[in-house]
């Protein structure tokens, strides 16, 4: 199968400063894939070579296997995009607003047009310019999904919506994999893309440092753990277990992280009589911050 999006050694540089360095990646077709990364890690600037707003310093793009530059207005009208800072006419009447942008990709029924602005909970009768963020957001959600494109793209898509919206846009994106369409989500928040993404990547200053399914990346989290025994033990019984890091044993207590399997821990604790086992697994959006931070700075390419 065709990757919906190819990059290879994707470059941009501003001056001195670097948007992107070599950027490598490929996007599966009928996928939803998560681009994650804090805010200037060069996820925009992605999106912008991808749509030929802004040109490569060098590398190259494929884009539903065409070429953004030469071929854009083609690829234009097989997309469905939002914008992180997504902007109208504001004395435009949202409806109105959508019925002109639906027009110009050749119609999109008015009966799409309302079923998301009802799901998203939308006025269309309300003037853009009164609108709140949240609410321009919503008007920037239809326009993408509302002529069922073969690609989303979408940067930051969920800015200024309430938790409630949130879901229900969630719920639009599994729709959209359902029928063959292909996500493609920038964000800086882990937690809305897991439920919903197929593969995320992790960008960080302009570089890929992860590259997996959310269920991989979750298994290289590390367990943080804390066992109560019947009686005291030796620090040194545990310290030289595999995985296992920042050991405090105090009296019969013993709290340790454990990063991979925990099995030689729960076997070594099994030599003695155990009172008490907690075992938490580190959040998925920790573990994207430790990603940024570089404490598990790495290159893993799925």
């Amino acid at each position: 199968m065709r990757p919906a999006i190819e990059l290879s050694e994707l470059t941009k540089t501003y001056g001195s400063r670097r948007g992107l360095a070599g950027l490598t990646l490929d996007v599966r077709e009928g996928e939803v894939f998560g681009y994650l990364g804090p805010n200037g890690a060069g996820k925009s600037t992605t999106i912008r070579l991808l749509l030929n707003l802004i040109s490569p310093t060098s590398g190259s793009a494929r884009v539903l296997g065409m070429d953004p530059r030469t071929d854009a207005v083609d690829l234009h009208r097989r997309i469905g995009y939002l914008a992180g800072d997504f902007v109208v006419d504001g004395r435009q009447r949202a409806g109105e607003c959508l019925t002109f942008l639906g027009n110009l990709r050749g119609g999109v029924p008015t009966a799409r047009i309302i079923e998301l602005a009802d799901r998203l909970e939308l006025d269309l009768n309300a003037r853009i310019k009164s609108l709140s963020k949240g609410n321009r957001q919503k008007v920037g959600l239809v326009q993408a999904f509302m002529h069922r494109p073969e690609l989303l793209i979408l940067d930051e898509p969920t800015s200024g919506l309430d938790p409630l919206v949130q879901q229900t846009f969630l719920d639009l994106v599994a729709e959209a994999r359902q029928g063959g369409q292909t996500v493609f989500m920038s964000s800086h928040i882990m937690s809305e893309v897991e439920a919903v993404a197929d593969r995320v990547a992790i960008i960080r200053e302009g570089r890929l440092v992860a590259l997996d399914t959310v269920a991989d990346l979750r298994d290289r989290s590390f367990l943080q753990v804390r066992i109560t025994f019947g009686d005291t033990v030796a620090a040194g019984e545990f310290a030289t277990l595999p995985g296992v890091t920042d050991l405090v044993v105090e009296d019969a207590t013993l709290t340790c992280r454990v990063d991979g399997s925990p099995d030689a821990l729960i076997k070594a604790a099994a030599r003695h009589t155990v009172t008490g086992l907690r075992a938490e697994s580190q959040d998925l959006e920790e573990l994207f911050h430790s990603y940024y931070t570089g404490e598990r700075e790495r290159a893993d390419v799925a």
